[in-house]
Order: C-alpha cells, then structure tokens, then sequence
C-alpha cells in the first residue's frame, strides 16, 4: 500500500497532466465556439450562463464544506460518521437545487429581460438558453457530494478520467454545431445540459458502488447537523462573495458597455477557469491530506503540507502564466483569430490574479479544517463583496474596463495578507518560518526568471518567441526551484523518489 507521500505526489502528477490536456481542449473549444456561435452569441451566452452560474459558486462552497466533513471523519477514522454526513449533505444540496429553480424563474427573469443588455431579436433565444442553463446547473448542483467524496477518498484517477471526459465531450458538441441548421445558441444549451445529467449519473453510480458511506439514510444528530449548518453558512457567505467579485463584473461590464465586451470578458475567463481549475486539480491532491492530518492531530505534517502546496501552486502555475502573459498578443491571434477588444489586457490582469489565488488556497484550506471559519470568511467575504461598489464607482465617471480587474486584483492581495496575519493566531503558522521558506523562495524565484525570460522575449517573434520564452522560463523555474525553492529535507526526499522510480523502471 502506498505511504502517503506515495499517494501525494502519485495525484498530485496525475492532476497536473490531466489538466494539461484538459487546458488545451478546453481553449481550443473556446476557440471553436467563438468561430461557430460568433461575437454576438458568445457574449450572450457568457452574460445569461453568467446569471445562473452564480449558484455554482455557492455550490462549490457547499461542496468544499461536504468534503472537509467527510475527509475529517475519515482522518478520524469514524466511518459512522462520515455516512452520517453524507447523508445530511445530500439534503442540503437537493434544498439548494430547488431554492436555484425559485429563484430563476423569478428574480432571474426579470434581470433577464430589465437589467441585462441583450439585442432585441436575441430575447427569446436567451430566455430559452437561461431556462435550459438553470437544469444544468441543477444537476451540477446534486452531484456535489460525489465529487466530495471522491475528493476525499483521494481517487484522484476516476475524477481525472471524467473531467477529461467531459472536455472532449464538450468539444465534439462543438464540432458538431458546425453541421446544425437550427438556432445553434438553443442546441449548444440542449446538448450542454444533457452531458450535464449524464456526468451526474456517472457520478452517482460510482460512488455508490465503491464507496460504503455513499448510501443515503435519514439521520438526525442536532450537534453534527449545527456544526454543518454553521460552516457550511460561512463557507456560503463567501461563495455568495465570490459570486458577486467573479459574476457581478460580467454584469456591470453588460451595463456600462456591450455584449462584444461581455464576449473579451468571457474569453479571458475562460482561460481564468483553465488556469484556476489547474490551481484546484493541483490542491486536490493535497486538501484532503491536510484536512485528515489536522483531525489526527499530526502537526508537522499539517505545516509540511502547507509550505509545500503554497511553493507548488505557485511555481507549477508560473511556468504557464509568465510565457503566456509575455506572448497574449500573439496567443490570443493564433487561437482565436478574431479577437474582441480588450481581450489581451482582460487576459494579463486575470492571468497575474491567478497566482495570488494559487498562492491563497493553502492557507484557505489548512484554516477550514478547523472548523471555525466565522472571522476570516467575513473579513475575507467583505472584501470580495467591495469589488462590485468600487468597480461601479469607477465604471461610473470613466473609467476603462480593465479598471474593475485590477480593483479584483489589489483586493485579492489583501486577502492573502489578512490570511497570512490571521494564520499566525488560528493555526499557530510558524510566520518567520512561512516568510523564509515559502514567500522568500518564491519572489526570488519568480523575480530572477522573469528577468532572464524578458531579456530573451522580443529578440525573434511568433511561434519562435513563444517556444523560447516558454523553455526559458521553464528551465529556469525548474533549476531555481530545485536550488533555492526546496529545503534540504525536500531536496533529498525528492532524489530518493527518482532514484526508486529510476530503478523500479530498470528492473
């Protein structure tokens, strides 16, 4: 049986190679549907989808806090109550289903057609498209606790086999609507949802099978079921944040400007969500083992976890980050060739916010698994929440709108400076520590390579200067991490692990 460094760096490449593909196939769906629905219809897509996704913030925040209760329970070893558990969420995801379809037929209806600035002859389209994204969602919403459970079991292959799944199924869809004569916005929304519902049940039928706390029961424990309700309403509170700071902005640049600006957005997300869903897959890998090392009370593990994810976030995201911003311009002409307004700038400031938000979640996660979350989700949450009045005050005496970015960005870094302060009181984070072994390292690092890669970008041009910046930064990252990023301990750790596979492959 593996140890647990084994399993660790098993998902933890697993993770990173699933992402790989899945990144390229998703932005080369991006690039596709642009080409295929068009400017106009990308945006509305992007906007209408924008109002109902919303609920998948708040279900990823229902589902972090359904993983920490399982992967707790777990690290505890106390199956009783991880099938407890399960069960209880199982409601609270099916409450939050029907609360979205209340909601979208009400509230979301009328900001369809009195807020959202939609070309007339595209109504009824959209409605059809919004009606047909709410069911999506729905089952997105109800296979929460699978995913959840397969999280917290560490099942890492099943969960990169489907997403992978899921991209190439999303990319023949695509393909697909090159050949269809009807309204393509309507048919693209049709065939999204029912890969939708079969996700879900795929979901489903595994977790059952495999997993013996996956049987739903009607259970009642006041003292297990408030402890939820308290987390899960923090952890809620800042979904409903997030959904305002990542959500809100696509409506406030709707209002201030057009859908062709909505669509630069859209594509800039997209990479955003390739990018941060790498940050996630990634520290998949690594939340649960800090989660169960908390509950067996194993210390050192815990902050061994912590230093390591924060420095493997950030370095495993920067090798993509730095030769994609240094090369947007060019990137973004080969893959999309039609590209929208603002899309270059959109993509460099979202693409910076994204190595924050690597470096963020570590600490995020070694804090929920606590299990007290009150102050810094409503220090954390309010500042996600000011993103949406300042971006409106600036919007609304001039301001270009690339400025609602970098508002999201310098409020970004304040969280991580607040999480890093609060840490030290919470989780008794070793700060000198943290600072000499993870930040240091990592401005250092980054300082040095983005020195060697600009100093090497705009010598040649196109694919050359892509392909060079890329090995530049690469290499340098790889040897600087290698150097200064890792201690002694890890360094030796890491020898060790290639002398064995090196030698298992010999034999």
């Amino acid at each position: 049986m593996p140890s647990r460094n084994e399993l660790l760096v098993k998902n933890t490449m697993m993770l990173y190679f699933r992402h790989i593909l899945n990144m390229i196939v998703s932005l080369y769906t991006v690039r596709i549907k642009l080409g295929i629905l068009g400017v106009e219809d990308f945006g509305i897509y992007n906007v209408v989808g924008g109002v109902v996704a919303v609920f998948l913030l708040l279900n990823d925040a229902l589902t972090s806090s359904t993983e920490r209760f399982i992967a707790f329970a777990l690290g505890e070893n106390n199956i009783e109550k991880a099938k407890n558990t399960y069960s209880i969420f199982i409601l609270f995801h099916v409450a939050m289903a029907i609360l979205l379809i209340i909601l979208a037929q009400t509230i979301g209806v009328w900001l369809l057609f009195n807020i959202l600035n939609i070309p007339a002859e595209r109504h009824s389209a959209a409605l059809v498209v919004y009606h047909l994204s709410v069911f999506t969602t729905v089952f997105s919403i109800l296979r929460g606790p699978y995913h959840a459970i397969i999280i917290a079991y560490e099942k890492m292959s099943f969960f990169a086999f489907l997403s992978l799944f899921e991209s190439l199924s999303k990319l023949i869809i695509i393909l697909l609507l090159s050949i269809v004569l009807y309204d393509k916005l309507i048919v693209y929304a049709i065939i999204v949802l029912g890969l939708g519902i079969i996700t879900f049940l795929i979901y489903k039928l595994y977790c059952n099978k495999n997993f013996e706390i996956a049987q739903f029961r009607f259970y009642k424990d006041i003292l297990l079921i408030k402890s939820i309700i308290t987390f899960s309403g923090w952890n809620v509170f800042s979904g409903i944040a997030n959904t305002g700071r990542t959500h809100g902005i696509n409506v406030l640049i709707n209002v201030f400007f057009n859908v062709s600006v909505n669509a630069a957005l859209g594509i800039a997300m997209q990479i955003r969500t390739a990018v941060y869903v790498f940050v996630r897959s990634f520290q998949s890998a690594f939340r649960p083992q800090i989660i169960k090392s908390y509950a067996s009370q194993n210390y050192n593990y815990f902050m061994k976890l912590i230093f390591q994810s924060t420095k493997a976030s950030f370095f495993l995201l920067f090798i993509f980050v730095l030769p994609l911003y240094l090369n947007a311009e060019f990137v973004l002409q080969i893959w999309l060739r039609n590209v929208p307004d603002y899309t270059v700038i959109f993509t460099r400031i979202i693409l910076l916010a994204a190595l924050l938000e690597a470096i963020t979640n570590p600490l995020t996660v070694s804090i929920n698994a606590t299990g007290k979350i009150k102050n810094i989700t409503l220090i954390s949450g309010l500042l996600a929440f000011a993103n949406l009045p300042i971006s409106f005050f600036f919007l609304k005496i001039g301001f270009k709108p690339e400025s609602v970015l970098i508002i999201k960005t310098i409020l970004l870094f304040l969280t991580f400076s607040w999480l890093v302060i609060y840490s030290i009181s919470k989780i008794k984070l070793p700060i000198l520590l943290f600072i000499r072994h993870t930040l240091i390292p990592i401005f250092v690092i980054s300082l040095i390579t983005i020195i060697i890669t600009t100093s090497i970008n705009g010598i040649f041009s196109g694919w050359v200067n892509l392909i060079i910046t890329c090995i530049a930064s690469s290499l340098s990252i790889i040897i600087l991490v290698y150097i200064i990023g890792l201690d002694t301990n890890e360094r030796t750790s890491l020898q060790a692990f290639m002398k064995s596979k090196l030698l298992n492959r010999k034999v």
